[in-house]
């Protein structure tokens, strides 16, 4: 085993999977508020709404460009980084990162379709229908990649045999006791993210002084749908704790430095640790019981009933209250958004929530990041859970900083190149001016 090729596999695996996550969740997300802002804009006759489908279906090809190259770049680092994992099991993800290409074609194909078919349909009904399976392909390649990890999380389907794996069921081992709660989880978390972030450039625009009903209007739909999504994303999470407490109690005790199995646990957040002993910390009574079993008495396991060789890194808790403080800020904002619209408040109209609401876009991403390093970090020491630890998987290949240095350049340009592209495409091309084009179209073709 090579320590240093280990260090740099993971450091590598780490960038990539924190670059592409982003361009994921936006390539999730992003989808599914077009359709809606179409729709919206076609049931109610409201160019604003069916602008802000167009527009934001040009930003979206941007971004699934990116998502593309970055994807790529997981699948190669699987095989180059991890080869022992790979011809472990190898087999049996094999289905799931099949029917994950097979989806991004479907997504592809039909956004290809729709992008060139505007205003070439008597009914634009019809051309709505191109993004059902837009957003079917978008959402299903994330469910299929997702598997994949919830495979390596609670592994089963198959049999192990002097180190191989037989009788193999990929069905079986796709439907894992992990899966439900995090494709869930990812699936709604994408949405809610795509919501803030869509939500944040509008509210930013305001800011800058735009008085245009298009960026009010963006605001409102994207808010309430944040609200949606991130409730939803709130019912999931809670579902997603007693799924650790019953599969991954290792994981919950770490996340929440939950040292000795009893009852009555308290959830804690913050705080700092002095060898075992937490200090400065928010403790809610009996809240970490409720999380795990739905019961405020029952008793949660603690690190006491783990090796020390099979406990996840303790810093682990820090992400985890990341995910909630944050995903907590973006229910308020939204809840405040919805309750001051029917109640008249003035506040939801003032320069200090507009900033409120800019911030929430990147926000919603940090939680996001959390949450993924909070996923692959509390999974450690394995990579295969119960079968293979991360050392064991890894190459022995003394290049491996190389590739990172190489990689963490490749991630910069695109990072760069796709910003650029975003501001350029969107300020080269303001909303007055296309509204002013759209209009004058519509005058010519209806002389």
């Amino acid at each position: 085993m090579n320590d240093s090729a280990v260090m740099w596999s993971r450091a590598l695996t780490e960038l990539t999977l924190s670059f592409h996550i982003v361009y994921a969740t936006i390539g999730v997300g992003i989808p599914l508020m077009i359709m809606i802002a179409q729709w919206v804009g076609l049931k109610n006759n409201d160019e604003h709404y069916l602008l802000l489908a167009r527009r934001w279906a040009r930003g979206f090809v941007i971004t699934v460009a990116i998502g593309v190259v970055t994807g790529t770049a997981i699948g190669l680092q699987l095989s180059l980084l991890w080869p022992n994992f790979m011809e472990l099991a190898g087999q049996v993800i094999a289905l799931p990162l099949f029917m994950e290409t097979f989806a991004f074609f479907v997504e592809a194909i039909f956004l290809g379709l729709y992008l060139y078919t505007w205003d070439r349909f008597k009914n634009p009904k019809r051309h709505l229908l191109l993004l059902i399976p837009v957003a079917i392909g978008a959402s299903m390649s994330a469910v299929f990649i997702t598997i994949v990890n919830a495979f390596m999380n609670a592994p089963q389907g198959f049999d192990l045999v002097d180190g191989e794996l037989v009788n193999i069921q990929p069905v079986l081992a796709m439907l894992n006791p992990a899966m439900p709660t995090k494709v869930a989880h990812v699936l709604v978390t994408s949405y809610m993210t795509a919501a803030f972030l869509l939500a944040s450039i509008a509210a930013y625009r305001m800011l800058r002084g735009s008085k245009h009903v298009y960026h009010k209007k963006a605001l409102h739909l994207l808010l309430k749908l944040g609200l949606v999504f991130s409730l939803a994303a709130l019912v999931v999470g809670d579902f997603s704790g007693k799924y650790l407490a019953e599969y991954q109690p290792e994981k919950l005790a770490a996340a929440e430095w939950h040292f000795e199995t009893k009852e009555d646990a308290s959830l804690v957040l913050f705080g700092v640790l002095d060898g075992e002993e937490v200090k400065y910390a928010i403790k809610v009574p009996y809240a970490l019981s409720v999380l795990a079993h739905n019961n405020p008495f029952a008793e949660v396991k603690g690190l006491d009933q783990f090796s020390n060789d099979e406990q996840p890194p303790l810093y682990i808790h820090y992400l985890f209250d990341i995910m909630v403080v944050i995903g907590t800020l973006l229910i308020v904002v939204a809840v405040s958004y919805v309750l001051g619209k029917w109640r008249g408040w003035k506040f939801i109209s003032s320069q200090s929530f507009k900033r409120i609401v800019v911030a929430s876009g990147p926000l919603s991403l940090i939680a996001v990041e959390a949450g993924w390093w909070f996923a692959e970090v509390g999974r450690q020491p394995w990579i295969l859970r119960g079968y293979m630890k991360t050392a064991e998987a890894a190459t022995t290949s003394g290049q491996v900083d190389i590739m990172l240095i190489l990689f963490a350049g490749l991630y910069i340009v695109l990072a760069i190149g796709s910003i650029v592209v975003l501001i350029r495409m969107f300020r080269n091309n303001p909303i007055e001016l296309e509204m002013e084009e759209h209009k004058q179209v519509e005058g010519c073709a209806g002389q």
